[in-house]
């Protein structure tokens, strides 16, 4: 797929706000998109600390609680791509149970990744909407291979890579393409080379992480 001249959306996180870049305004992923592709332009939607799934006690910041369904319905309509990078803070600390494939509603997590894919196909009917995974996170007191052990999480939360294979279960009812990027990023932190060379803390990418990052975006929609 050739998106010269696309106007793009990104949803996300504080990886997509660029927490961990130093240069921004070059350096985020969706801006080295941006130059890479010659875009026409990226809306940033990122906010850091949100997740996809409504949160049932409110956070310390509030701002963590602008849950990815609400805000959905405030993007631009009128850009020809959506690219959807979230799910780690549902699995980090947000307290909205998994559920279950099936789950229809941002009640649980499960519920929430199907509330956004069909809102989002539906409502960029005829273009492209993309999701990527979760990546690699060792961070805190936090190891994707195992449940989140903060103490807001209710006990059915999973390693991080359910919440991985939810997001493409999902994608299959509704034919959205998913960047796997816990299996195909090559940035494993469990690695602490890898970790020290292309994140700040474990789970936010730096300027280099991200460089990996829109390149493996990149060639994943070249390939579409």
């Amino acid at each position: 797929m050739n998106i010269k001249g696309y106007k793009i959306n990104f949803l996300g996180d504080s990886i997509t706000e660029g927490v961990g870049v130093v240069d921004k305004a070059n350096c985020r992923y969706d801006k080295r998109l941006e130059k890479m592709c010659e875009l026409s332009k990226v809306n940033n939607y990122g906010i850091g600390g949100s997740r996809l799934a409504h949160q049932t006690k409110p956070s310390e910041k509030p701002r963590h609680d602008l849950c990815f369904c609400g805000r959905a319905y405030d993007m631009d309509k009128s850009a020809d791509m959506v690219v959807v990078y979230g799910g780690v803070n549902d699995y980090v600390h947000g307290d909205a149970p998994f559920g279950e494939i099936g789950d229809k509603t941002p009640a649980t997590f499960c519920g929430a990744v199907y509330f956004l894919m069909k809102f989002l196909t539906e409502t960029y009917a005829g273009k492209p909407v993309i999701f990527m995974t979760p990546a690699h996170c060792c961070y805190s007191d936090v190891d994707d291979l195992y449940p989140s052990p903060r103490p807001i999480k209710l006990p059915d939360a999973k390693p991080l890579l359910a919440y991985v294979e939810a997001i493409e279960e999902n994608a299959k009812l509704f034919g959205v393409p998913v960047l796997n990027l816990y299996r195909d990023l090559g940035i494993d932190t469990h690695d602490r080379e890898l970790q020290a060379k292309y994140t700040s803390d474990g789970i936010h990418f730096n300027d280099d992480g991200h460089a990996v990052l829109a390149q493996k975006l990149k060639e994943f929609i070249e390939a579409l």
